[in-house]
């Protein structure tokens, strides 16, 4: 056995060892949904894809505000919009070379490399030309959504019929594989925003500042960019290409009518979130409508109840302020 054959059959061992643990604990989670439908009588949980969309449901709810909280801050929502149309040219790739080679590579693997270069071209883009965020941002969205097009148009037969999937979402193609995929997508945004939390904070609210106290600001840029685009990839199994950004705007729009703080607005996002995707999901299995629309219906309808609910709350603190100074007055005078 020659020493490349022993490196990449120790590598394969070496990858094998977690994906079999994260696919025991999704079958874990399956099995306890699966008892929970037949006990309570839920006919929804005895599918096993439901149990897949569930688990990567609450996944990109958490995802997506924790994300979209520091892009919407820094006014750059649109960026989920322009990184979802790469991700679709991805998915292109993925479906073109399994189409023309007959291999079996997972076009969300496939979406993920193209998202991640696009995040990063993104930021490169504005960097060397010193244009403005939204213009390299239309520019990757046009060159990644033409290059899907092409690709399809180069092979309309099966290619034309699988991409559907990707465009709106189908609870009913969530496979444990995709399960996984998410899982570790969940947990590597999740560990790097814990641990760049104050740096990412610094740059969302003070990006001249935080170049004086000496933050590496172009390369925490990058890295927001490139964890928005493993979010959309994530999210875009359920959601779709077309809607995925909605889900890291709409939450964190929703509660910043709400909320306070900035941390608080964190955490009201992500309840805000799971409330959608997961009635939504429920919702689009009852009534068989697409998962993706369903679930930003949700959020907006959500969205709507917190602007009335902050608009009340800002009325009746108007409301006490004239009846405290009143009292003020009145004892001042006494």
């Amino acid at each position: 056995m020659t020493p490349l054959v022993s490196v990449s059959v120790a590598l394969i061992s070496l990858l094998s060892a977690p994906y079999g643990l994260l696919a025991r604990l999704v079958g874990l989670w399956s099995d306890g949904l699966g008892w929970l439908g037949e006990r309570l009588g839920i006919a929804m949980l005895e599918y096993v894809f439901m149990h897949h969309a569930f688990l990567v449901g609450a996944l990109i709810a958490v995802m997506a505000p924790l994300i979209g909280t520091f892009l919407v801050h820094r006014q750059l929502a649109l960026i989920g919009d322009a990184l979802a149309h790469t991700a679709f040219a991805g998915v292109a790739v993925g479906l073109f070379v399994n189409s023309l080679l007959g291999t079996g590579i997972s076009p969300y693997v496939t979406a993920i490399v193209v998202a991640v270069i696009a995040a990063l071209a993104i930021e490169l883009i504005s960097e060397a030309t010193d244009a403005y965020n939204d213009v390299s941002m239309a520019i990757v969205l046009s060159t990644g959504f033409a290059l899907g097009a092409v690709l399809i148009s180069l092979n309309t037969g099966g290619l034309a019929v699988g991409i559907n999937q990707y465009l709106f979402g189908n609870l009913s193609t969530v496979s444990r594989e995709n399960a996984v995929l998410l899982v570790v997508l969940f947990a590597v945004v999740a560990l790097v925003v814990t641990v760049t939390y104050k740096q990412l904070l610094y740059v969302t609210f003070d990006e001249t500042a935080a170049r004086v106290a000496g933050v590496n600001v172009p390369w925490y840029n990058r890295l927001m960019t490139t964890l928005t685009a493993l979010v959309v990839v994530g999210a875009m199994q359920i959601m779709g290409v077309i809607l995925v950004a909605a889900m890291l705007v709409v939450p964190v729009a929703a509660a910043a009518q709400l909320a306070r703080g900035f941390r608080e607005a964190l955490l009201a996002s992500v309840v805000l979130a799971q409330i959608a995707v997961l009635a939504g999901i429920t919702m689009s299995f009852h009534y068989n409508t697409t998962a993706g629309g369903t679930i930003v219906l949700v959020a907006v309808a959500v969205y709507i109840l917190a602007v009335l609910a902050g608009k009340a709350q800002s009325r009746r603190a108007g409301d006490e302020i004239p009846e405290r100074a009143d009292a003020t007055e009145k004892s001042t005078s006494d």
